[in-house]
């Protein structure tokens, strides 16, 4: 198969993965009568994780602990540069109060605590089960809130029936009965079945898709004459996070802003305490860290999840402005990747511009728009 035919068959699938993923999580949502927020939260992203998931079991139980740790580190950086990015260039993303109030906080949180474990150079057995028990604490508690939240909802739209039908004489249609009976059980049972066997055929055509894309690209690089090392740390590092970009992309033209956004936290909250908790627990003596990576690759990491907080919260709507931000960000990150890989003359004056010019005009941005932002709601509050 010719390298152009795979990248075009790679994005098709891409594209028809992430259209069959989002309508059937956005149908589990609905039956389940969860948000989509929540579906994006922990369907979506666990499942668009499942490769980063495959990847960084096979290699932390061969031994390769440092690509596993990578795989994690890079996918969360991409997810949030590239992944978020580009979402927002395609469609303005507008943001849960919840995910600022929680899940943002939470990546934040669970960054920072990979940063810790890893501050030895090495992830420890009880510091995997550690993850994976944050792992169980979050999918619970987002369950719980999730529920709690409906029964709210449910009691809301109860008393505002009731105050329309005593102030109007109009009659008023029941609203639709739950089936009742063991073969309504049954029914909705085989539903829910149903819509899973669909989601995870959405995810077997994003991994598709992949893959395809994956291998086009790379035989595409090796045509052009590009050194293997320099398609490891670009085309095949971005190969596995390929699905949450699609779904994302997808969900953010359908309208399902939610399940977009959603999935990159959430993919990133999944990637640390179940991709790192599991990786850690199949090695032999813990997954080791490697210097270059606690010393550029992790900060980066925690930076990009932090740099979501003023995002997030500046007009709750990731704008196409903040897209771009994100997406130069990525390339920029990725000529530092290729630069070190080449070992160019240049790339000490490359760091020096981005640490000490990009990087603090981009912080000082950010904080004045976050000020900007609380200024203004306490105006508000004290005009209102």
């Amino acid at each position: 198969m010719s390298p152009f035919l795979s990248i075009i068959l790679g994005l098709a699938s891409l594209g028809v993965g992430g259209e069959i993923l989002v309508r059937g999580a956005a149908e589990i949502a609905r039956r389940l009568r969860l948000s989509e927020l929540v579906i994006g939260l922990t369907v979506v992203a666990f499942a668009t994780s499942s490769p980063e998931l495959a990847v960084s079991i096979s290699a932390a139980y061969r031994g390769y602990a440092d690509v596993a740790f990578g795989n994690v580190v890079g996918s969360n950086i991409f997810n949030i540069l590239f992944v978020l990015g580009l979402s927002a260039l395609v469609a303005p993303l507008v943001v849960n109060r919840q995910l600022v109030l929680r899940d943002v906080p939470i990546m934040i949180g669970v960054s920072l605590l990979t940063y810790w474990f890893a501050w030895n150079g090495r992830i420890e057995h009880h510091e995997g089960f550690i993850l994976l028990a944050l792992l169980v604490g979050y999918v619970a508690l987002s369950l719980i809130l999730a529920r709690k939240s409906n029964r709210n909802e449910v009691s809301n739209a109860v008393q505002l029936l009731k105050s329309d039908a005593s102030s109007e004489s109009q009659e008023t249609e029941d609203p639709p009965q739950p089936r009742t009976g063991i073969l309504g059980f049954f029914w909705d049972v085989a539903i829910f079945v149903g819509l899973l066997i669909v989601v995870g055929i959405g995810v077997a055509v994003l991994m598709l898709g992949a893959k395809l894309f994956v291998d086009g690209a790379v035989l595409l690089a090796r045509f052009w004459g590009v050194s293997e090392l320099v398609i490891a740390v670009t085309v095949v590092a971005a190969g596995t996070s390929l699905p949450e970009a699609a779904a994302s992309i997808v969900a953010g033209v359908r309208g399902r802003r939610d399940i977009a956004i959603g999935n990159v936290v959430g993919s990133n909250i999944f990637n640390i305490l179940c991709v790192l908790g599991f990786g850690t627990l199949v090695t032999q003596h813990g997954m080791n860290v490697a210097e270059e990576a606690l010393a550029s690759d992790v900060p980066i990491m925690v930076g990009v999840a932090v740099a979501c907080l003023p995002i997030f919260i500046t007009g709750g709507v990731v704008g196409r402005f903040d897209g771009f931000l994100l997406f130069a960000y990525y390339l920029a990150y990725t000529a530092n990747l290729v630069l070190a890989v080449i070992h160019s003359p240049y790339l000490p004056a490359f760091r020096q511009v981005m640490l000490w010019a990009i990087i603090p005009l981009t912080a000082l941005f950010l904080i004045v728009s976050l000020l900007h932002h609380v200024v203004r709601q306490r105006r508000l509050g004290r005009s209102g």
